[in-house]
């Protein structure tokens, strides 16, 4: 046996030290690039706009964001609280549809908008596929003859009822420019209010054999209840020079519906984006199909409409794509090494 001499246990001392000291800095955990950032994130009045919000919330999460509960706010006043820096993201940013609310509020400057979240959301205006085969009714502007704009009349004034866009959304905005532009507002009432109750009341005539003219967007759960092709029909609409921020509405089959496909993005406040890469690059490379969302919107519509149900389909969707998720999120934390 070697007996250790005074200045061998001052050697093996000092390398057990920095053993120690090297093994406690290598069991330190990370700093997650969000560590100690809150993130407010909006999402509109329609509930069923929480689904991919809260998507996008559970990644951010993943990087260490302090992520607070969505909070509600129509479509323009959203755009003016990103700019103003008073809340963080939308993942419900429309494009050409919301471009006015972009524009007007900073644009660029104001705002951080990469990568595609949502591909080709639809909109337009139909009607119950019964009163269009009787009448052969194929487009909005046919509503010019008082005799068809009286079919659509329910409350008696002699012009057609449509069940429109709450205020403040940009739907709204391209409604009134259509009727407006078309010369259509002496014929269609734009019937506004709360959505969810209006159209409701909308499906409930429309079971009941009565006419109906509506205007809806996917992804929601309407067209999964009345359905193009079956319960109802598409409208055509001509060209309205700057109706939807896009003078060509034209679909690529000929038909032409009054907006071009849409697509969504996420929205972010460009200073707070410029300030965390890794959040500005999960914005960038997230994306859900858009019949993803449609589906988890019928089953809110179907009952499944709690905040528990919400909460355990976002939980599944990102589990069956779990893969994927991860994916965004390595992007993300890459982006924020120096």
């Amino acid at each position: 046996m070697t007996l250790s001499t005074p200045t061998t246990r001052i050697r093996l001392a000092a390398l057990a030290l920095a053993a120690g000291l090297s093994l406690g800095a290598a069991a330190q955990p990370q700093q997650l690039p969000g560590s100690g950032v809150a993130v407010q994130p909006l999402m509109g009045t329609v509930d069923e706009e929480a689904f991919q919000t809260l998507i996008v919330s559970r990644a951010l999460q993943k990087l260490g964001y302090d992520v607070k509960p969505p909070k509600n706010l129509e479509n323009g006043t959203q755009h003016i609280v990103i700019a103003n820096g008073d809340a963080t993201f939308t993942a419900t940013h429309w494009l050409p549809l919301h471009q006015g609310f972009y524009d007007a509020n900073g644009g660029a400057k104001a705002y951080y908008r990469e990568g595609t979240f949502s591909r080709n959301a639809a909109q337009g205006y139909l009607i119950d596929k019964k009163t269009a085969d009787e009448h052969h009714i194929t487009s909005l502007e046919q509503l010019k003859d008082p005799k068809i704009a009286k079919l659509f009349d329910t409350d008696g004034d002699g012009k057609a009822d449509l069940t429109g866009c709450n205020p403040g959304w940009g739907c709204e905005l391209a409604i009134n420019r259509h009727l407006k532009l078309l010369g259509l507002e002496g014929r269609i009432h734009h019937v506004q209010g709360n959505y969810a109750a209006l159209i409701a009341d909308t499906i409930a005539r429309q079971k009941a054999g009565k006419p109906v003219l509506y205007y809806v967007w996917t992804p929601y759960w309407v067209s999964g209840v009345l359905r193009p092709g079956k319960e109802v029909t598409w409208l055509e609409v001509p060209n309205v020079p700057h109706a939807t921020g896009n003078d060509d509405t034209r679909l690529a089959n000929g038909k032409n519906y009054g907006f071009k496909p849409n697509n969504q993005y996420i929205l972010a406040n460009k200073a707070w984006a410029d300030a965390n890469p890794a959040a500005a690059k999960l914005f960038a490379v997230m994306q859900v199909p858009v019949a993803d969302i449609t589906a988890q919107n019928l089953r809110m519509q179907n009952g499944e409409n709690k905040q528990a149900d919400i909460d355990r389909h976002v939980d599944a969707w990102i589990q069956a794509h779990q893969k994927t998720f991860d994916g965004w999120v390595e992007q993300a934390l890459a982006a924020a090494k120096p």
